[in-house]
C-alpha cells in the first residue's frame, strides 16, 4: 500500500486520530485525515475496482475502492472526482483531488481515508472504546500505511 495523497508523508496526519472520541456527529473518527493543499492528487493506495463515487452527506465527494482481501478503501472530502464506478485501478491511479467537501467545509483541506472490512476482525473489538464493537470492521490506516 502507498499513502493515498501525492507527496504526503506520515507527518501529514495525526497517528492517534483513528478511533478518536468525541468526533462530531460520527461519535468516533473511523479513519485518518491526511492534510495537503487543496487540489493535490488523491491516488489509490492499492489496486482494486471502484465500487462507487458519491456526492453528498458527511463525506462530500467520495470514492470507494474494493481492494485485496475484500477491504474497502474510502476516500472522502474530495474537491473533484476523477474515477467512475467499476473502473479498475492500479496502486497510484488518480481518483480525485484533496478538498473540503461534506462536513469538512470550513476546515483545512484534507483527505479522510478509511479502510473497512465486511468480515469482522473480532480481535480488534474494543469493549473499552466508544462504539468498540464496530472497531472490528475498521482497520487503522496508520498501521497499514507504515508497513
Amino acid at each position: 500500500m502507498i499513502i493515498p495523497v501525492k507527496g504526503a508523508t506520515t507527518k501529514d496526519w495525526d497517528d492517534h486520530s483513528f478511533w478518536a472520541y468525541p468526533w462530531g456527529s460520527s461519535i468516533t473518527h473511523k479513519g485518518i485525515d491526511i492534510f495537503k493543499e487543496k487540489g493535490t492528487d488523491v491516488i489509490s493506495s492499492t489496486y482494486g475496482i471502484v465500487i462507487y463515487t458519491y456526492e453528498g452527506g458527511k463525506g462530500g465527494k467520495t470514492v470507494m475502492v474494493l481492494g485485496p482481501k475484500w477491504r474497502f478503501h474510502y476516500y472522502a472530502h474530495l474537491d473533484e472526482v476523477d474515477a467512475f464506478p467499476l473502473q479498475p485501478v492500479k496502486t497510484g491511479t488518480k481518483l480525485g483531488t484533496v478538498g473540503t467537501t461534506g462536513n469538512a467545509v470550513g476546515k483545512p483541506p484534507h483527505l479522510h481515508y478509511a479502510i473497512t472490512t465486511p468480515f469482522p476482525y473480532w480481535w480488534l473489538r474494543d469493549s473499552e472504546a466508544v462504539q468498540g464493537n464496530r472497531k472490528m470492521f475498521h482497520l487503522d490506516p496508520d498501521i497499514w500505511l507504515r508497513e
